[in-house]
């Protein structure tokens, strides 16, 4: 399981949340008053945490959303081919690529361990 359901309400500042079937880290949160009519609606500012997209979402407080679960692992480099990087994580010994950019290149080589972000799916390095 990658993600669990939560309520608007209970999001914080710094945490993560899903926007657009994407894992993103939550910067600011605003509330309103509930009005006349409505319940209290929050704006949530967020960043996804692979593709760096700015997202906003607005919904009430009382409305259901996905938190996604993210994971902090290491991974020893296999191999280096270009800036395309394979990987083995430590724990499980799953092997992957990653593509990367030549400034984290810099700080890459064959058999050290590099820390790994990890969730839905999706991977990269946290570095």
């Amino acid at each position: 399981m990658s993600k669990q359901q939560t309520e608007i309400g209970k999001l914080k500042e710094g945490r993560y949340v899903v926007v657009d079937d994407e894992p993103c880290k939550i910067l600011s949160i605003a509330t309103s008053k509930p009005g006349k009519h409505g319940a209290a609606k929050a704006r949530i500012d967020v960043v996804g945490i692979f593709d760096g997209m700015k997202r906003s979402i607005v919904q009430p407080v009382s409305a259901k959303t996905y938190v996604p679960i993210v994971e902090r692992k290491s991974a020893q480099v296999i191999s280096i081919a270009g800036n395309t990087v394979q990987f083995m994580d430590i724990k499980d010994y799953e092997m992957f690529d990653l593509d990367v950019t030549d400034e984290q290149l810099k700080s890459i080589e064959a058999g050290a361990e590099i820390p790994i972000i990890a969730s839905l799916g999706k991977r990269k390095l946290d570095i």
